[in-house]
């Protein structure tokens, strides 16, 4: 009976084997689980040609949104773990909605092959021209002077520019009016518009507002200040401490992908992002190449799952 065994689990080993070396033979399909034009969809859609190139296949990008990136989640919990269906999404869909989703229907620590983080970027703490606050200094005074006053646009309940707005008012005892959006577009018009006061949002999509002049950066979340705005601090340097936060996206597959061939797609994704022509192109929009191992990344996910579910819990946030 042992040898049997034994001789079955070969079988299915050199199985394995030869559909990895094989693969791909047929286009790969990325599903970003949120709409078109999105730091997510720009990740994605950066790296397929390079991953195109490399293993000689169509690698082609499908949005999928819905729930904050549930469904499209979801979608890629369900498929077949061949290696031809995979995730590309952010912080949200691995860190936050397991916590935030009360009937979320996929488990990030569980049901996903954790393939690598592909960028990250910190969020920028901006307010609208109008304001008068100059400095995270000023603006703390103001949320302390006029509590729950002062408001705080954002992309939607449980996204990382709200769950940064959450951490900061929890790390300086202070407490902004919370005003979610649908999306980071319609957010930050009502910031140019001066109809909201501050939010923080990721460095590239505001970027060229605050160079314009229309939009106020007080600090950035990161550990460093960016190469993109070197004259404005960190928070810390700013003297508010833990509240490093980065945006971030990575890429994962169903549970189960055949080793050679999660060795394969890894290989393409990571070199792909730190291809010439790729990696400076995402630098100049503020991103920062990470392209980690799969162990990194299930290690960082699992902290930043920590770390969320606490801001989470404490702020008492719920979803919209």
């Amino acid at each position: 009976m042992k040898r049997m065994i034994s001789v079955v689990a070969m079988t299915f080993a050199a199985l394995a084997n030869a559909y990895a070396a094989g693969y791909p033979e047929k286009p790969i399909t990325a599903i970003v689980p949120f709409p078109p034009g999105g730091s997510t969809d720009t990740i994605a859609r950066a790296i397929a040609p390079k991953i195109t190139q490399k293993l000689g296949q169509p690698f082609v990008v499908e949005n999928k949104p819905g729930a904050t990136g549930a469904i499209g989640a979801s979608a890629v919990k369900n498929a077949r773990p061949d290696g031809y269906t995979i995730l590309v999404a952010s912080i949200g869909v691995y860190a936050v909605n397991p916590v935030l989703q009360k009937k979320i229907t996929y488990d990030p620590s569980k049901d996903f092959d954790l393939l690598t983080v592909a960028v990250r970027a910190p969020n920028v703490l901006v307010t609208s021209s109008s304001m008068s606050a100059n400095t995270v200094q000023e603006l703390i005074a103001q949320l302390k002077k006029n509590p729950d006053k002062v408001t705080f646009a954002s992309s939607g309940s449980g996204s990382s520019d709200h769950l940064t707005a959450a951490l900061f008012w929890q790390k300086t005892g202070t407490h902004g009016l919370h005003v979610p959006y649908k999306g980071g577009a319609p957010a930050i018009t009502d910031l140019l518009g001066g109809h909201a006061d501050a939010s923080f949002q990721n460095i590239n999509a505001v970027i060229n507002h605050i160079k314009s002049g229309k939009l106020k950066a007080l600090a950035i979340t990161g550990e460093k200040r960016s190469p993109l705005l070197p004259q404005v601090p960190t928070l810390t340097e700013a003297g508010i401490k833990d509240v490093d936060v980065y945006s971030w996206q990575a890429v994962a597959a169903p549970k189960g992908l055949p080793n050679d061939v999660k060795t394969k797609l890894h290989g393409a994704i990571v070199e792909a992002l730190n291809s010439d022509d790729v990696k400076p192109r995402l630098t100049e929009q503020g991103f920062e190449v990470v392209g980690n191992s799969p162990e990194e990344f299930a290690k960082f996910q699992a902290q930043e799952l920590a770390r969320w579910k606490q801001v989470i819990e404490v702020g008492k946030i719920e979803a919209d």
